[in-house]
């Protein structure tokens, strides 16, 4: 096992493995399937990319997320690690030259998305990639009883006809056991194997409080609270809002969303990371790939849609073990706006179809064909045209996009590339032969290194400017050069794209079972009432609360959440309010009682106490007074 430790430290320049690191990669590297279930932070990257790197050949890592396979290359890379992915919407040079790269090359990691796995080219190249490990990141995207089932997750395992003797490793943040089983059983595990570490984070504080000026209550927050923080809230432009709303009340702050440019996201991660910006106002597209450890406090302004990302948000708090807060705002109209949102979440069957038919038309796609094809998106514009509610046809193409019919990028503000695939040779010789391009390739050469080698960012309002020229020329002659095979010229897009996974096909021809579309409805409302109850229930120590969700039964109050320190005002430790609860509530269950009843038939224990406990058990809804001050224990 020295090895493992020797390409820690040389990597990733760590000396020792956190908490159950090194029992999951010792199993990977037995050749066992494994599952590690680790929280938020608990470094799950480095539990497969170890022993990858230990393993003669390659790692294959399916994942879900463009901007997480983005990530994890671009840290591997500039750790000197050879990664490369291969996601839709790429231009088809690239993944041409990634697979061969893979193939041929001395390439360590190759990340796919589920869906590029089912590609022909993939398919016709995976036996030749020499894989010795395959890691399926997120894997609770599996399970339909998970928070973010994908269909396409339900076919990863068909890869083990081609490469059966290649272990996997499936990671994941958050799963209930009903999922933690789930995934085993998809994968095709040979057995069980599951490794997980406890959800608890002892140093990690939670609070509910109901606000109605959640702005002035986050200004005091930020006051009183030393160190960074992230604040979440549900969309794009509370982002800014509340950004500036800090900024004017000397506060620093930064907004954080996947609208924003790659570069503007970036900078704002690089400044709040170096502690240039002090709180980071997101989406719930930050925190992907962001191991910040000394965040002080995590505020959530919006309620989220289930616990796992509650967990998951909060848990990016206190990452470097020291005392951390993570604390939820809400006010009743947002239980309301959580609910409508539910409901538009999940379109019926018939708004899905119409929307599916709808995208057909506007791209103009006839019936059988469209595969592949790759279409500048407009939402506002689609909705205008066929007189649809932004929100709900939204929803509606993500339902589309789960069940891997078509795809929406989450790219948009691509900046332009070019590449040259020919020779060197070949190069001069075309610019020999073409004197009128001469200007303009020499001008790309001197400006840009690697065009050789890979996609290279290119700026047409920088180059138009030095050759004297508009920029429309300079686009047409790029163009131009593509059509004569010297360059491929990929140009910037300001939108995402809709990209058609399969045929079109008559939107009747759709296939979504009424019972199985009910069943992710439901599952999806479960959890919703998870999180409503959570926020609501004022009388379990909230960090009990959580742990029972994922299945763990803590036995001790955490002693400093906002219920644990009403409990605490009772003056009673945590044996005498439970040893009088549980005489109290069969009591109360069987038949309701006055106070005086049931203090006199509880006549072993002090009246005092007992009356604290009844008074504290009605503050926090678990006895009802009714009529003739009669007692009643709430079902």
């Amino acid at each position: 096992m020295g090895k493992i430790h020797d390409i820690l430290q040389k990597y990733w320049g760590f000396k020792e493995f956190r908490p159950m690191q090194e029992e999951i990669i010792a199993s990977v590297l037995e050749g066992n399937d494994t599952l590690a279930l680790l929280p938020t932070g608990g470094g799950k990257s480095i539990c497969f990319q170890v022993p990858a790197m230990a393993l003669n050949g390659r790692c294959l890592v399916i994942s879900p997320l463009i901007a997480l396979m983005k990530d994890q290359v671009e840290n591997l890379n500039k750790r000197g690690i050879k990664a490369a992915a291969l996601y839709t919407g790429m231009h088809p040079m690239e993944i041409q030259r990634t697979i061969s790269q893979t193939v041929f090359g001395d390439l360590k990691f190759l990340y796919v998305s589920p869906e590029r796995l089912e590609t022909d080219l993939i398919k016709a190249n995976i036996e030749q990639m020499n894989i010795t490990l395959i890691a399926v990141d997120e894997a609770h995207c599996i399970s339909q009883w998970g928070y973010d089932f994908r269909p396409p997750y339900l076919r990863i395992a068909d890869i083990r006809n081609s490469l059966p003797n290649v272990p996997i490793i499936a990671l994941t943040a958050t799963a209930t056991p009903k999922v933690v089983d789930d995934i085993q059983e998809r994968l095709l595990f040979k057995k069980k194997n599951l490794f997980q570490k406890s959800f608890e984070r002892s140093n990690l504080t939670y609070f509910v409080i109901k606000e109605e000026n959640k702005l002035n209550r986050l200004i005091r927050i930020a006051q009183n609270m030393k160190g960074s923080g992230v604040v979440y809230v549900r969309n794009r432009r509370k982002t800014q809002d509340i950004a500036n709303f800090l900024n004017r009340n000397n506060i620093s702050a930064e907004f954080y969303h996947a609208g924003l440019t790659p570069a503007d996201r970036d900078l704002k991660q690089s400044e709040w990371i170096r502690g240039k910006k002090r709180i980071m106002v997101a989406t719930n597209a930050f925190g992907m790939g962001i191991d910040k450890p000394d965040v002080r406090f995590v505020v959530h302004l919006d309620i989220p849609d289930n616990i796992e990302a509650y967990f998951q948000e909060a848990g990016r708090g206190g990452r470097d073990e020291k005392e951390a807060w993570a604390i939820l705002l809400y006010e009743n109209a947002d239980i309301i706006d959580l609910n409508r949102n539910f409901e538009q979440t999940y379109p019926d069957i018939e708004t899905i179809r119409h929307v599916y038919h709808a995208l057909g038309n506007y791209y103009q796609i006839p019936i059988g064909a469209g595969t592949n094809t790759q279409h500048t998106f407009d939402l506002s514009d689609f909705c205008k045209n066929y007189n649809l509610a932004p929100i709900i046809t939204l929803n509606a193409i993500k339902f589309l996009e789960r069940q891997g019919i078509l795809l929406l990028t989450d790219e948009i503000n691509k900046p332009s590339r070019v590449f040259i695939p020919c020779s060197n040779e070949e190069f001069y010789a075309f610019q020999v032969a073409h004197k009128m391009y001469d200007k303009l390739l020499k001008l790309l050469l001197r400006s840009y290194g690697g065009l050789f080698v890979d996609f290279t960012r290119i700026s047409e309002t920088d180059l138009a400017t030095r050759l004297g020229t508009d920029e429309k020329t300079l686009v047409d002659t790029l163009k131009k050069l593509e059509q004569l095979n010297v360059l491929i010229y990929d140009p910037q897009t300001n939108k995402p794209k809709i990209i058609f996974r399969q045929d079109r096909f008559d939107s009747k021809d759709l296939l979504l079972d009424p019972e199985n579309y009910q069943f992710l409805k439901e599952n999806a409302m479960q959890r919703l009432q998870a999180i409503l109850s959570y926020i609501e229930t004022s009388s379990k120590c909230r960090n009990r609360q959580l742990l029972a969700y994922f299945g763990e039964n803590l036995v001790k109050r955490c002693g400093k959440c906002d219920v644990c320190l009403q409990r605490n005002k009772l003056h009673l430790s945590e044996y005498e309010f439970d040893e009088i609860t549980n005489v109290i509530k069969p009591i109360l269950k069987k038949a309701p009682r006055t106070m005086n009843e049931l203090i006199n038939e509880i006549d072993h224990l002090n009246d005092q106490k007992i009356i604290t406990v009844i008074n504290w058990l009605i503050d926090n809804n678990k006895i009802e007074v009714k009529k003739e001050d009669k007692l009643f224990w709430r079902k």
